[in-house]
């Protein structure tokens, strides 16, 4: 169960980093402010996430 949420934070990265490279679009800090403490505590997540699913390696 920890791998599925953690993987589906990585896409939830992923795509808003999409926005921000195509777009300049930041969903993240438009729906959570620019840089405010919820903004970083869902980064913090993402970038754990990441950590977490190279670690434990891709699973299907």
């Amino acid at each position: 169960m920890l791998y599925k949420i953690a993987l589906v934070l990585v896409i939830i990265g992923g795509l808003n980093w999409g926005l921000v490279g195509l777009f300049d679009y930041n969903l993240v800090a438009m729906i959570f402010g620019d840089m405010s403490t919820l903004s970083r505590v869902v980064y913090d997540l993402v970038g754990l996430s990441a950590i977490y699913v190279a670690f434990t390696g891709w699973k299907a």
